[in-house]
């Protein structure tokens, strides 16, 4: 069923759930809508991002790796949030929202961890219980991830069905949901699922780009020429991309996961290789076959690996105002080591894709351009994958 047309981008949102949630939708837009102009619930809101998350976050110069690319780059230092990526910014405002509908308990998706943990940090903090929905692929290569979640007091459900990544999480979140709709929110970490969540998501990831946006002015006098963020279901990077979109002269790019390349079936590049269709609620891009099947996606950054993204995204694709590529593993993990003996910042795999398109885009932007690059996550998570990885590399080397 689709719910409504309205908070459609372009063609694109809309929110085609079952009746049982339609409830709990309009009760979430409803709530959305009175509190958008409360100033009481937007001072709360921006004093913990202050006193409570570390904001705002610094936009950090990289001489080094400005030096060896001749371009002029800023890091927009999401790692530096409380828990480490850019998720805790959607947690507190989601939290929020929760306490105000006095919910009794919050569900959320993971796919790298980090909005569990941001979600499961956000719950211990509100005293309100939580359960993380988690494929067990993730749940694996994310081990350091889960305990950090469970010390906070979360429980972690490893979903064994399908791929068992980001996809059948959200899968299972959403059934949980059903069962429970009267006494839980579901707290969607990205700018993904049926309206309202894809603008309530953005507009509280959107902190990144109005920070971004004055910092950049503050240390140049003038606007970057180009921004780059990776792009999963897609709340780092709108979040950046929302500050930017209506100054022409800014060239907008998002980084997707090509995993092992598209030409092989094993990646996550939704925009650059999917089509139109339904998943989560919403009508988006999605990866899927002849029949309009979902396909399972791939990606050495958990975070990406999804075989959808977020609705606005897809508008800003189609209208032009974004471009997406694809970036390898192997781009990814070259990136990510560039970055990090450059400037001795070790940033998450899912951010290293942003680096390496920027790195790819150099020569097109030119000489002495200005570029904003966002670091939505620090690499602590993924360091044992990045070890193999590498090992495994210098072993066919």
């Amino acid at each position: 069923m689709n719910k409504t047309l309205n908070g459609n981008f372009g063609k694109f949102g809309g929110a085609f759930v079952p009746e049982t949630l339609i409830y709990a939708l309009d009760e979430l837009e409803n709530y959305y809508n009175k509190i958008r102009g409360d100033r009481d619930f937007f001072r709360e809101f921006n004093n913990l991002l202050t006193e409570y998350a570390g904001r705002p976050t610094p936009l950090t110069y990289a001489p080094n790796f400005s030096k060896r690319f001749e371009i002029n780059t800023y890091l927009k230092r999401e790692d530096l949030l409380h828990t480490g990526a850019h998720k805790l910014n959607n947690c507190l405002g989601q939290g929020l929202i929760a306490k105000g509908l006095n919910k009794k308990r919050i569900i959320a998706e993971t796919g790298a961890g980090q909005h569990g943990v941001a979600t499961a940090t956000v719950c211990a903090f509100l005293k309100i219980p939580c359960e993380i929905y988690m494929g067990s692929i993730d749940y694996e290569r994310q081990k350091l991830n889960v305990f950090r979640m469970q010390l906070l007091g979360a429980r972690v459900n490893k979903v064994e069905s399908g791929s068992k990544t980001l996809k059948d999480a959200m899968n299972e979140a959403l059934r949980d949901w059903v069962t429970n709709i009267n006494t839980t929110h579901y707290m969607i970490g990205s700018a993904a699922g049926p309206h309202p969540f894809p603008t309530i998501v953005r507009d509280f990831q959107r902190v990144i780009g109005e920070e971004a946006r004055s910092q950049i002015f503050k240390s140049t006098g003038t606007l970057p020429d180009a921004i780059f963020a990776c792009v999963g279901g897609g709340s780092n990077s709108i979040g950046l991309f929302k500050a930017f979109i209506q100054d022409e002269s800014v060239k907008i790019f998002g980084a997707e996961a090509a995993g092992k390349g598209i030409e092989t079936g094993l990646h996550s590049a939704t925009l650059s290789a999917g089509r139109p269709g339904v998943l989560h609620g919403s009508l988006s891009y999605l990866l899927q076959n002849s029949d309009g099947q979902v396909e399972e996606a791939h990606s050495i950054a958990p975070g990406l690996d999804y075989p959808g993204v977020g609705p606005e995204h897809s508008y800003l694709k189609e209208s032009k105002r974004a471009i997406y590529e694809g970036i390898t593993d192997d781009e990814a993990l070259e990136a990510l080591e560039i970055l990090a003996k450059e400037e001795g910042i070790i940033c998450a795999l899912e951010s290293a894709h942003a680096v390496a398109l920027a790195i790819k885009k150099v020569k097109e932007l030119g000489k002495g351009s200005t570029i904003i690059i966002s670091l939505s996550g620090r690499g602590d998570k993924d360091m044992q994958t990045i070890m193999n990885s590498l090992e495994a590399k210098n072993e066919q080397n």
